[in-house]
């Protein structure tokens, strides 16, 4: 099993927007003459993300971050386009301001024994996150919750390592933890006409990309996708 290193180990920030579908579309056309899209999107430029978080009875995981602590983590496993030939544990972490992530590759049927309650292969496992998540979800009884759909679009900028993406549609699938089945049902989790922007670099932002992302009256609020779902669910 071939084990991924934390792909940001000196933290990056993160900002997020509400943004409408005009405004959207008014970004996409200034970043796509100084950015370069994402070369794995499909044809019309974007690709699906589909997540589904671990949480508790209590909701851990949701009022740490509705309640904006400064060290939370929280755990997903991620696959793209339904293809459960890639998928990943991840760990997303923030600390202050910055944001940390970490993951492994998993397989399939580990993810469906998650899933099931059959966990205790976890606390020996090689890979270190599945250890860790194992001693999460027998501490915590952390376990997969609640999955989450959108349609991504990503532009990259090699200085200052910036990557802004446009997530629309996205979906809930109100409690149901069936990652692999690409038919779950899934409901809007928010209204049809916004789109949620994120901002993600390392230790600068150059003027360029600040400037090309001014645009109007912008939702500032932290939109995280986990609890937008939850607010559906």
């Amino acid at each position: 099993m071939i084990k991924d290193r934390n792909p940001y180990p000196k933290g990056r920030r993160e900002l997020k927007h509400a943004i409408t579908r005009l405004d959207c579309h008014l970004l996409r056309s200034g970043l796509r003459h100084v950015m370069r899209s994402d070369p794995h999107a499909g044809p019309g430029g974007t690709y699906l993300v589909r997540s589904v978080y671990f949480d508790n009875l209590e909701n851990k995981a949701l009022i740490q971050k509705k309640e904006g602590l400064y060290a939370r983590d929280k755990y997903r496993v991620r696959l793209y386009d339904h293809n459960s030939n890639l998928l990943h544990l991840e760990k997303k972490s923030k600390r202050n301001n910055q944001t940390f992530k970490e993951k492994c590759r998993i397989v399939a049927e580990e993810y469906e024994r998650m899933r099931l309650g059959d966990i205790a292969w976890m606390s020996e496992d090689e890979r270190p996150l599945i250890r860790e998540l194992h001693l999460q979800m027998q501490c915590y009884q952390l376990k997969p919750l609640t999955i989450v759909d959108y349609e991504r679009e990503v532009f990259t900028y090699p200085h200052g390592n910036v990557r802004v993406t446009f997530d629309s549609n996205i979906r809930t699938s109100n409690r149901n933890h069936d990652l692999l089945n690409p038919n779950v049902p899934m409901a809007p989790a928010l209204e049809p006409d916004l789109v949620v922007l994120e901002i993600k670099y390392d230790e600068y932002m150059p003027d360029i990309i600040k400037k090309l992302l001014q645009i109007g009256n912008r939702r500032t609020e932290a939109y995280s996708k986990y609890q937008l779902s939850r607010m559906y669910s």
